[in-house]
């Protein structure tokens, strides 16, 4: 059976309450479990004390607790210095200490990792790692899967696996490969459907493509418009984009019958570019498909539409100027969830899941 919870780095005043109060904030508000994306965010220094506490707390709670390591693109390792210095220098180490920490003090084996930060510049389609110029997105592909690789005997170790994120640099297609190549024992996949369609991908095909290996969720919905450069995707509460999670759900079902579901919540417009029209964007997508991309202009229509009949918000009517305070990202937060288990499918019989 599903459990519906938060990611507890996005919760709001998550900085003031500490991961006790954003569990204790969390259950008050009738969710049902946290999803913290490092456990260096539960403690810096990986005290066994303060690790365990969070552990009893949510046990007490009732509530789920899923906990992440970070970065496993080599290439992006500067931006985690925090993670080189647990491994005294050695990020490679750090990351070793911090998979033990998850599993012996807070019995967690699912493990959120990424492989990239999206850098919010305004000069297009180079803010995204994909596209850097220093470093090709093949190598740092490569990069990634040796150094999971390198992760893989203390994972099996531990009984841990690390499940990176679809985040909006990465492509379905190149995590269900790179499993393929390390191992769906120590490799899977965070489903974030919001990420995808910035690569060119249906939500509702991701999910197909996904669903064998996905064991941590990021839920949210997206709104895709026309834009002069291709489309923008503009983040919002399920029910109010595009994805059909009765569709989504089922795929996902037929894998994890007991996969917990936790909302990426958010505080205010969070747009990215889509630019069709780049030469460069298209040649950096091998495996982009036309009826795919075409289902994304599709949706884009029928939005477009929508909001010229005004039964859905533009753009720049869907957040409250400022931004949505602790209430609202409480409220946003509620209707995915009630969208999403008001859209659970029927019960499928498992059987041969890889069939």
């Amino acid at each position: 059976m599903y459990r519906f919870g938060v990611d507890g780095r996005k919760y709001p005043n998550a900085t003031s309450l500490g991961p006790h109060g954003v569990l204790e904030d969390a259950a008050r508000n009738g969710f049902e479990g946290v999803f913290f994306r490092t456990v260096l965010d539960l403690s810096p220094d990986l005290d066994r004390n303060v690790l365990q506490s969070v552990r009893n707390l949510a046990d007490r709670l009732g509530l789920y607790l899923e906990i992440g390591l970070g970065k496993v693109n080599p290439y992006n390792t500067a931006e985690a210095p925090e993670v080189r210095a647990i491994g005294e220098g050695d990020y490679l180490l750090g990351m070793q200490r911090m998979i033990a920490a998850c599993h012996e003090d807070l019995d967690c084996t699912e493990l959120w990792a990424d492989t990239a930060n999206f850098q919010k510049y305004s000069w297009g389609i180079h803010a995204n790692d994909r596209f850097r110029t220093d470093v090709t997105w093949d190598e740092q592909l490569l990069a990634t899967q040796s150094f999971i690789q390198r992760l893989a005997p203390v994972l099996r170790e531990h009984g841990c696996r690390v499940n990176v994120e679809t985040h909006e640099e990465i492509t379905t297609h190149e995590l269900v490969r790179m499993i393929e190549h390390v191992g769906e024992d120590v490799m899977g996949i965070t489903l974030d459907l919001a990420n995808i369609v910035v690569r060119g991908e249906n939500p509702m095909d991701a999910a197909r493509r996904a669903a064998p290996y996905v064991h941590l969720t990021h839920i949210r919905d997206v709104l895709l418009t026309f834009r002069p450069y291709g489309l923008e995707r503009d983040i919002r509460a399920c029910g109010d984009g595009i994805i059909d999670w009765t569709d989504v759900l089922s795929h996902l079902l037929k894998y994890q019958p007991s996969l917990n579901l936790s909302v990426e919540m958010v505080s205010g417009p969070t747009r990215n570019r889509i630019e069709l029209f780049s030469p460069t964007w298209q040649a950096a997508h091998p495996d982009l498909s036309i009826r795919e991309l075409m289902d994304l202009v599709r949706f884009a229509n029928e939005a477009e539409s929508r909001i010229a009949r005004r039964e859905i918000p533009d753009r720049d009517d869907y957040y409250p100027e400022g931004g949505l305070d602790t209430a609202g990202q409480i409220a946003f937060a509620r209707q995915c969830l009630d969208h999403v288990r008001s859209h659970m499918p029927p019960a499928i019989p498992t059987g041969d899941l890889h069939a």
